[in-house]
């Protein structure tokens, strides 16, 4: 088999005839006498496509054949006419080639060595053994760029031994008889490569670090080359153009704009807590002088028609500042129930979360917590008011010495 996907990675279309097939686990692997599909190797996944308008599953080597695995058996007769899935190529040739470059300049600035690599469908990321900060990855990026626009050349080597030697690389893995192919890229860096790659830098068009973040002693770098940098970034200057023209300012004065209107909502939020906190107060002490009071003990029994839970938390704490004090309350929405127990601390006529273990089976819920608070949820919110009612009279009955 000819395998001339090195010699142009480029190649779209081509006939070929085919030599054998191979039929494993309901699938058909087809040999063919040259080829331009890439297999799947360690740096680079195998190319797709169709054989005579069979979608080409997967590519791969064994045994120095290249195989191409399809659903349909073909026919053997006469040569086929093959396609390449072309954008999916030249997108993993060119985040292939960025990543080279990110890991070269890497290494060069800040001693940092690439220890993963994942070329992703989406974007791409290389995991390095150091913490690389904002400022370093801006340089890297920064130089990325200029090395794409100066539009080098990558250039394909096979060595000798010689050659080798003085190119000072390091872990070859090198078969006997068989040659090193070496990728090579100005002055910037040359490496042992299996994969196929663009032409030249300037086919990666831009290259942008999307995201970066710490993994312990490492850090972890994710990017974005060629066509799908171009769109992120139409996509980022769409957004920045909707957001100018919603906050009535240029590009130029969005990020002011949002950090006022950021200080502006945390005024308000703080302002409404302040006066939520306020209301709370007139509904506290109206609850306090209208509740019904066994013996000297406040019992305060209520269910909240709202999802402001942290309101009617809020309520629960004020109420039980107060001496002598209980509350049963209970929260209902749309497809559950929520039971609030707390009393005032010291009070022992019963733990709050005894009481609440036993009543939320009402509701078909589970919860706890302490003996002066407890809270917890249920599905059945048709039986709420009676949940409360059971709880009420548990603790009547405890006051009064009934139980």
């Amino acid at each position: 088999m000819q395998k001339s996907y090195y010699d142009n990675p480029y190649k779209k279309e081509f006939t070929a005839e085919i030599i054998n097939v191979l039929e494993k686990d309901n699938k058909f692997h087809v040999e063919l006498d040259e080829t331009y599909f890439y297999p799947q190797g360690e740096e680079h996944p195998g190319d797709t496509g169709s054989i005579s308008g069979t979608p080409v599953l997967s590519v791969y080597e064994a045994d120095e054949k290249v195989y191409h695995v399809v659903e349909v058996k073909p026919m053997k007769i006469h040569k086929v006419k093959c396609n390449i899935d072309w954008s999916k190529k030249f997108d993993y040739m060119q985040k292939h080639l960025a990543q080279y470059i990110i890991s070269a300049y890497l290494f060069e600035l800040f001693n940092a060595n690439t220890v993963k690599v994942n070329l992703g469908d989406e974007h791409s990321y290389i995991d390095v053994d150091r913490i690389i900060e904002s400022t370093e990855i801006k340089k890297v990026e920064e130089m990325a760029n200029n090395l794409i626009f100066d539009n080098i050349k990558v250039d394909t080597l096979y060595p000798t031994k010689a050659e080798l030697k003085k190119l000072k690389l390091k872990n070859i893995d090198k078969k006997a008889g068989g040659k090193i192919r070496i990728v090579k890229v100005g002055d910037v860096f040359a490496i042992p490569c299996t994969g196929i790659l663009p032409n030249s830098t300037i086919e990666l068009q831009t290259l942008k670090v999307i995201k970066y973040e710490n993994q312990g002693i490492g850090t972890r770098i994710h990017f974005l080359c060629g066509s799908k940098a171009v769109s992120n970034y139409i996509e980022k200057f769409d957004s920045m153009e909707k957001i100018s023209k919603l906050l009535s300012c240029t590009d130029s004065n969005v990020l002011l704009e949002v950090e006022k209107l950021k200080k502006e909502l945390k005024k308000a939020l703080s302002e409404r807590n302040s006066l939520k906190s306020e209301i709370a107060d007139y509904e506290v002490q109206n609850m306090v002088n209208s509740c019904e009071k066994i013996k000297d003990i406040s019992v305060i029994k209520l269910v909240h028609d709202t999802i402001d839970i942290k309101h009617v938390n809020l309520l629960a704490s004020k109420l039980t500042s107060f001496p002598n004090v209980i509350v049963l309350f209970g929260v209902k929405s749309e497809d559950k129930a929520q039971l609030i127990f707390s009393c005032t601390k010291g009070l022992k006529i019963i733990s709050m979360n005894i009481l609440l273990k036993d009543a939320i089976t009402l509701i078909d819920g589970n919860g706890g917590g302490s003996d002066f608070s407890a809270q917890g949820g249920g599905k059945n919110n048709n039986n709420l008011d009676s949940t409360l009612d059971y709880a009420y009279n548990k603790i009547k009955g405890i006051i009064m010495g009934n139980s």
